[in-house]
């Protein structure tokens, strides 16, 4: 041992107290990459540097903390249970959770405290929060978890927070002080809590986006004055059996989420956010739709049997990076022949973004640069002022594109090869034009139905099912991420058994709630597809077009009540009849073509018009 690197041994130590920590001795700790997370039950760390500081080495710990506490003290299933449905309360009660199981472990833990603490400003610096001045950069939730966290605490926000709790902190504390203080007192006991923080989100105005809210009335009659709810899945009342300590209670839920957990901490990784992931607006969320509803006993309706397997995942934590590394040097030998081709076509978009950049100055203004070319004016006349000019910021610049990509098997072979050709040659393209990019891809964990159908099938088969596979839901490149880091996890698409059966509704849905939660006033959500949705477990326990009406119910509701910009291109099928502004190519060459001239002409069109929300204000405007 006394030939091991510091790097090593620092490694060793936080591997062993994470696992100690979460109660989980056989917890496999990873390093390796830029993010932390929770993935299938691995803890998901940074590698730390071969040089590592003293406050380098107390932020590494404290997002092992963070993780391990949130395996120590939070149950997924109970999470979901009580999660809310709606666009801005569901993100809102994955960070409170998120900060009462970091806040419990700093208030009884004083070394946790201050790793926990360095991570905190990390994040803090990282996401601007010193700086945010208006409800656009400081996000409710983020608001809330620092509240939470202060309440269980009594440790103050950090001052690189400063900007975010001056946004919110006074209209928060003035509607829901009260609310926020019983949540505090109810941080022993996860499913009191999430009974409490519902009062937080009736205080902050969001009642209607909590789902079911006759059988909420119906609860609050019958509870007593303690406002314990029954937890369904003990079966006895919550309150009597979880004391308010905070510790004892909790192993117990920690031993079973080690093993069993099968989803992506969504709150933990900035850059994830569904997760926020998804993260709220003041006024993003249009009518909910029937998919985010008590489907009721409407056997048509759409309805999922459990998301208890489904993910949201980064591409790097698919595979290690030495083999997106090969997979990535795979592509790009199979795209030799195409690059140069696509590569013209994405040129071509650049020169039409970058001459609206070039066209957009204000002349014969009093301030700004010098315009030469009105200098002879004073050459001719002395007492001419000078004239100056200011570039004006054009639309294209507060524009944000997803690309949608379907990874089903279908699409297997020359299809995704170009398909991933094009995401990252335009994601490099409209970076260098300063309109930011997101690649995501959608399949299934597994053909013909997964882990949720085999749970259909052991409870005897219930009628009216609903989505019977397991989601996967993958980010290739973030919005904010730079292309140069995404640029391998490209390669993740030539994987063997990646691509399985796709389920396109809720995928389309999933990214256009990510794009909701952007500040961009412009936002276009672009579907790369090559046909219908297929789950052949689905189809068979339910209607044979169950998945097509959710797809279409979900595409009217975007087109007709969302700001977002929807466009379909179909490889080798007519997607003409889902999407109302779509292109269909016979073939793949084609497709870099038509990618190209479907950007280039949206970005020549002025955006669709402002559309009053029901509160008066541009729908989707924060």
């Amino acid at each position: 041992m006394s030939d091991e690197r510091p790097a090593d041994t620092f490694r060793r130590a936080v591997g062993a107290a994470t696992r100690a920590l979460a109660g989980a001795h056989d917890l496999e700790v990873k390093f390796g990459g830029d993010r932390d997370a929770l993935a299938r039950g691995r803890v998901m760390l940074p590698d730390p540097p071969e040089k590592l500081s003293p406050a380098e080495a107390a932020r590494l710990r404290g997002k092992a903390d963070a993780l391990a506490l949130r395996l120590a003290l939070h149950d997924a299933g109970r999470h979901q249970h009580a999660a809310p449905p709606g666009a801005r309360a569901g993100p809102l009660h994955d960070a409170a959770e998120q900060a009462r199981g970091a806040a419990l472990g700093a208030r009884d833990m004083r070394g946790v405290a201050g790793n926990l603490d360095a991570a905190l400003i990390e994040r803090c610096r990282r996401e601007g929060w010193n700086q945010a001045d208006d409800r656009q950069s400081a996000l409710l939730a983020d608001a809330v978890s620092m509240l939470v966290r202060e309440r269980i605490t009594g440790r103050p926000a950090p001052d690189d927070a400063r900007g975010l709790m001056q946004v919110w902190r006074e209209d928060v504390e003035a509607a829901a002080g009260g609310a926020l203080d019983a949540l505090a007192e109810a941080a022993g006991a996860q499913t009191r809590f999430a009974a409490a923080l519902r009062q937080v989100l009736r205080d902050l105005d969001l009642t209607d986006e909590l789902g079911e809210e006759s059988e909420d009335s119906e609860d609050d009659q019958t509870d007593d004055d303690s406002g314990v709810e029954q937890d369904p899945h003990s079966g006895e009342d919550d309150g009597d059996q979880e004391p308010e300590g905070g510790e004892d209670d909790q192993p117990e839920d920690a031993r079973g989420t080690a093993s069993d957990s099968d989803e992506i901490d969504y709150a933990q990784d900035s850059q994830t956010r569904v997760e926020a992931q998804d993260e709220p607006g003041d006024a993003r969320q249009a009518s909910r739709p029937n998919w985010v509803q008590s489907p009721g006993d409407d056997p048509d309706a759409y309805r999922v049997f459990t998301r208890a397997f489904d993910e949201v995942i980064h591409a790097n934590d698919l595979c290690d990076g030495e083999e997106l590394t090969r997979l990535r040097r795979n592509l790009d030998q199979h795209l030799k022949g195409l690059e140069a081709a696509v590569g013209r076509l994405a040129n071509r978009l650049q020169r039409k973004l970058m001459a609206r950049q070039q066209r957009s100055w204000a002349f014969d203004q009093e301030e700004g640069v010098l315009d030469p070319a009105r200098l002879t004016r004073v050459i001719l006349d002395p007492m001419q002022p000078l004239s100056f000019k200011q570039e004006q910021e054009m639309a294209f610049r507060d524009t944000v594109v997803t690309l949608l990509l379907d990874n089903s098997g279908s699409m297997r072979g020359r299809p995704i090869l170009v398909a991933a050709a094009c995401a990252d040659i335009l994601a490099r393209t409209l970076e260098r034009c300063g309109v930011k990019t997101e690649i995501l891809g959608f399949t299934t964990r597994a053909w013909k139905g997964g882990r949720a159908k085999e749970e259909w099938l052991a409870q005897g088969k219930p009628p009216h099912p609903g989505r019977l596979n397991d989601l996967r839901h993958i980010i290739y490149k973030g919005a904010d991420a730079p292309w140069r880091r995404a640029r391998p996890n490209l390669g993740l698409m030539l994987r063997d058994g990646l691509v399985k059966e796709n389920i396109d509704g809720e995928a389309v849905l999933w990214a256009h709630q990510r794009l909701l939660a952007r500040p961009e006033q412009r936002r276009i959500l672009m579907v790369i597809s090559d046909g219908a949705p297929v789950d052949d477990g689905t189809q068979s326990a339910n209607s044979p077009a169950y998945l097509e009406k959710h797809l279409r119910e979900v595409i009217e509701m975007i087109e007709t009540r969302s700001d977002v910009e929807l466009l379909a291109i179909g490889i080798g099928h007519d997607v003409t009849r889902y999407y109302r502004k779509a292109v269909t190519i016979v073939d793949v060459e084609q497709l870099a073509g038509a990618i190209t001239a479907q950007l280039a002409d949206l970005f020549e069109r002025d955006p669709r018009p402002a559309r009053p929300g029901r509160d008066g204000r541009r729908a989707g405007a924060r």
